[in-house]
């Protein structure tokens, strides 16, 4: 099975190559893809230098852009399964197996989860979590622990999917109006290490707006969205 790691990354010099040469030097069996989100610094000189695999959006689409962006390439390049992998290093590639592994027992989306196992801590940092995880849950029935990781998994039905359609983001949002579509969905247990370069785009004031967005979303909007079939 063909599988992608897909790297949205937006000014991400000082951590982009210790990410792509782990994949390439220890993952060999995986192919991945950077799609440089229109960044302001050195990112897109230093894929270049480097001759990584990369499409050089020109101008910031933003994540859902990006990582949109980069499902279509796994789409038209015939991938079996695509991943969403951060450019900063908090994402550990040693996971992808068991993430692959889990999504041939029939899943369309598996997700990378910091909580199957260990308990989520109750801070503020989680708050917005625990509110997204609850809205998840009584809009689809469905218990996800980790709902803002952002390590999915996708398989090719999906692929297509969002190869195809607009408004359609790495979001748990999205994530809801899928679950409501027909698409299965599980959580494989991993660890996620903290950034050590550059500056998450989350202030607190972000993540509140964020975290009500998502929850307004999921509440409200996607009961109106044409649901599309993916069993």
């Amino acid at each position: 099975m063909k599988t992608l790691i897909v790297i949205p990354a937006y000014n991400e010099e000082k951590s982009i190559v210790r990410v792509v040469d782990d994949i390439i030097n220890n993952y060999p069996q995986y192919d991945y893809v950077i799609v440089n989100d229109g960044s302001k610094d050195n990112t897109a000189k230093i894929c270049k230098e480097h001759g990584y695999n990369y499409v050089n959006l020109p101008v910031n689409l933003g994540l859902a852009g990006a990582f949109q962006t980069g499902l279509k390439y796994a789409y038209l390049e015939g991938y079996d399964y695509a991943i969403q992998f951060d450019a900063d290093g908090q994402h550990r590639p040693e996971y992808i197996a068991d993430i692959l592994d889990e999504m041939q027992k029939g899943y369309d989306i598996v997700i990378g989860s910091r909580f199957v196992n260990e308990k989520k801590p109750f801070s503020a940092r989680m708050i917005g979590s625990f509110l997204i995880s609850f809205a998840l849950r009584i809009t689809t029935g469905k218990k996800i622990k980790d709902p803002t990781s952002g390590m999915r998994m996708f398989d090719k039905k999906l692929l297509k999917l969002f190869a195809n359609n607009i408004n359609f983001g790495p979001e748990p949002d999205t994530l809801s109006y899928l679950i409501k579509c027909g698409a299965k969905v599980s959580e494989v247990q991993v660890t996620m290490d903290e950034r050590t370069e550059g500056q998450s785009y989350l202030t607190l004031t972000k993540s509140i707006s964020y975290m009500m967005r998502m929850c307004i979303s999921i509440l409200m909007v996607q009961w109106f969205r044409k649901r599309e079939k993916v069993n």
